[in-house]
């Protein structure tokens, strides 16, 4: 359901927001992540754009989130690299078709949903889970 573009911003984002207050590399990024460099430099660019990442150059520079943890949720990141395709009207152009089908319909309730629980989950809730694994990244 995901595009690669979205899991990857999403396992950077959960990376960098598992060590707050300290730039992290794209080399570590990209080894902790396990997203290609090249892929990740472009995802990490369009995270810069919308303003949900800052980079910091020079020797001790690298990306941090802009925002605080608990501010940003799995949507955000979604939305800022890969919105959810929503459907709006018949993807077949049928003119009879004056308000969407049974089917897709319920492809977009699905949709919908989808989206209303990932704005449910913040980074922060990933980050500070229970569970002795970090998410989306190789643990230390």
């Amino acid at each position: 359901m995901l595009s690669k573009t979205a899991e990857y911003a999403l396992r950077a984002v959960a990376c960098m927001g598992s060590q707050i207050d300290r730039p992290v590399s794209a080399n570590l990024l990209a080894e902790q992540t396990k997203v290609p460099r090249r892929y990740l430099t472009r995802v990490l660019q369009d995270l810069c754009a919308a303003g949900m990442v800052k980079s910091r150059p020079g020797p001790g520079g690298g990306y941090e989130l802009s925002h605080a943890t608990s501010k940003v949720t799995i949507l955000d990141v979604i939305n800022t690299v890969a919105p959810i395709a929503r459907i709006k009207k018949c993807p077949l152009g049928l003119k009879t078709h004056s308000s969407l089908c049974p089917l897709h319909a319920e492809l977009d309730k699905a949709y919908e949903a989808t989206e209303k629980a990932f704005a449910g989950v913040t980074i922060q809730d990933l980050v500070e889970s229970a569970s002795p694994i970090v998410p989306l990244c190789e643990s230390h």
